[in-house]
């Protein structure tokens, strides 16, 4: 099947979080996927855009400065909102982020405990030999772990052991929706909801994130995301438009996994008839060639 590609990504993350890729080799990939637009939308930190604006002109990268925070939204619902054009010198957001990456190891130690208890030992030390920077600790280190030691298929760990409700899960307590929001805005940022259909909200209580989301002064949301489906992208270009959100589209990459199906650099254009985040990040030729891949 022919699928239409454009050379905007405006969700994508480094080693500076849980990516497995240093700043050089992910703008490599990129450049070789004729990328022109990337957001570095690291964890809960802004640490890495300072190199990563240095890095992008060798590369013919135009580069946004983004972020995606931690979210805990009424209750332990975990939701992530992505942070676009923001300024990573605001000491709101740097402080903020601070906070919320120390705490990450507390919860994986936590995690690893669990795990023990049904017989997965070393699972802390494991998880931190795929982590280059500490505090940005993750289930995506265990998650690597545990398919490297045979525990899980790739791409199904979360489901066998993190998610919640299984045995290696930890709730976190992580940024207020309102917070989060309110310090992507005040560093000059829009704030995303990221990949919605990974949640696997019923439609009733994704229009009650959406709402919230909202009122909080949120502005858009991701129809394209490498973990939604084709009826996904439908599904949220349909309340993307219901709620009046602008659409953003990213393809949350962290490494080369198989069932990935967007490369870092580029993403499937966003339907017909949507407004986008793109005229607020500045990216005002959408005249621009498109690459065509067969799959």
């Amino acid at each position: 099947m022919s699928k239409t590609f454009i050379p905007i990504d405006l969700h994508c993350h480094s080693t500076y979080s849980d990516g497995s890729l240093t700043l050089p080799e992910l703008f490599e990939m990129v450049q070789k996927n004729n990328g022109r637009y990337l957001a570095l939308t690291d964890h809960d930190t802004v640490a890495g855009l300072a190199e990563a604006h240095a890095l992008a002109p060798q590369y013919n990268i135009n580069l946004i400065s983004g972020v995606e925070i931690s979210v805990s939204w009424r209750g332990n619902n975990l939701v992530h909102i992505v942070g676009l054009g923001v300024d990573a010198n605001n000491q709101q957001l740097i402080d903020n982020l601070n906070s919320l990456r120390a705490q990450r190891i507390e919860r994986g130690r936590k995690i690893a405990d669990k795990l023990a208890r049904i017989g997965i030992h070393g699972a802390f030390e494991g998880a931190m030999s795929y982590c280059k920077n500490p505090e940005a600790l993750s289930r995506t280190h265990f998650n690597d772990w545990l398919v490297a030691k045979e525990y899980a298929k790739a791409g199904k760990a979360f489901d066998k052991y993190l998610a919640p409700g299984k045995a290696g899960y930890v709730a976190q307590k992580w940024a207020e929706l309102e917070d989060a929001v309110k310090w992507i805005k005040d560093s000059g940022g829009i704030a995303i909801i990221a990949h919605p259909a990974r949640y696997k909200f019923t439609r009733t209580k994704l229009g009650n994130l959406i709402t919230d989301f909202k009122a909080c002064g949120g502005s858009g949301i991701e129809v394209i995301s490498s973990s939604h489906s084709l009826q996904d992208e439908e599904y949220i270009a349909s309340l993307c438009q219901h709620y009046g959100l602008l659409a953003s589209i990213g393809s949350d990459f962290h490494k080369n996994e198989s069932y990935r199906t967007i490369r870092p650099g580029i993403n499937k254009a966003p339907p017909h008839g949507l407004a986008t985040v793109f005229d607020f990040l500045g990216i005002t030729d959408t005249s621009f060639e498109v690459e065509t891949h067969d799959k």
